[in-house]
Parts: C-alpha cells; sequence; structure tokens
C-alpha cells in the first residue's frame, strides 16, 4: 500500500504553481520599480514571499500527517485483514469479479479494505490513494456502499 506519491495532487499542484507564479511576478516588479520605491517594495515583497513559503511548508506538512494518519482497519491477522461475514455483508462481488480477472487486478483483501472504508464514508479518491486501487474499482464499491445505506433494512418503514 502506497500512501504517498512523488507529485501533489491537483489542488496542491494548483497552490504550489501560484505561489512560484508570484514569486516570479515579484522579481519582475522589483526590477521594474524605480530606484527610490525599491526599498518600500521589497519590504511588501519579503512578506510576501514569507507567506508563500508558510502555504507551502503547510501543503508538505499535510501531505507528510495524511502519509502517517492510519487507516481505520483491523490489524493484520495470519492470513492478512481479517474481516467478518457482517462487516462483509453487501459486498459487490458479482460487480468486483471481472476486475480481480484482469492482469495487474487489485488483491481481494485490499478490495475488502476498500469496503470497509466506502461503508464509513470515505471518497472515492481519497480511498484509491491511501490503498492504491484503481479509482473505477474504489468507485464501484462507494457506489454499492451509498446504495447500501439509502436502502432501510427489512422491515423498517
Amino acid at each position: 500500500m502506497t500512501t504517498s506519491r512523488l507529485f501533489p495532487r491537483p489542488r496542491q499542484a494548483a497552490v504550489l504553481l501560484a505561489v512560484l507564479g508570484l514569486l516570479v511576478l515579484e522579481e519582475v516588479a522589483l526590477g521594474l520599480a524605480e530606484e527610490e520605491d525599491r526599498p518600500v517594495i521589497g519590504g511588501a515583497l519579503i512578506g510576501v514571499s514569507c507567506s508563500g513559503l508558510l502555504v507551502v511548508g503547510a501543503v508538505l506538512f499535510s501531505r507528510w500527517l495524511d502519509a502517517r494518519r492510519p487507516l481505520p482497519l483491523p490489524p493484520p491477522g495470519p492470513n492478512g485483514r481479517e474481516y467478518s461475514a457482517r462487516a462483509l455483508e453487501g459486498f459487490p462481488m458479482e460487480a468486483v469479479r471481472p476486475l480481480l480477472l484482469t492482469e495487474h487486478a487489485p488483491q481481494l483483501g485490499q478490495l475488502y479494505s476498500a469496503w470497509m472504508l466506502a461503508r464509513s464514508g470515505r471518497p472515492a479518491p481519497w480511498i484509491a490513494r491511501r490503498l492504491d486501487l484503481p479509482l473505477d474499482a474504489v468507485q464501484l464499491l462507494v457506489d454499492a456502499a451509498r446504495g447500501r445505506a439509502d436502502t432501510p433494512p427489512p422491515g423498517h418503514w
């Protein structure tokens, strides 16, 4: 299971590119400023640069925290993670079976873990990223878990 990747997520990449763009604009503004205005502009740019560095630090720190946050799954047993029959109730095995027969198929235990996370309300991109599973497989499980949560138990009005 991979919990982090080399490249940032799209939102984080947008924030980092915005900070980088602001730093470039700062240099251009300082170069175009007149001699007597440069100390004031330089002070303002130092403040903006510090805030940009704080944003980059916050993004990196959130990635570090996200990678170290444990998944809410049972501990692994001698045969991998073991789930009760009640926990796996409603698991869409017929819909998942074609995915298990592909060349780079996810392991059934990973899909069980994804099912448990989907039942706890986690979004599909988060599960796919944390368990290193294909997004379409996880989306199938999340949709099935939501459908299961929407239907009341038998005998319930």
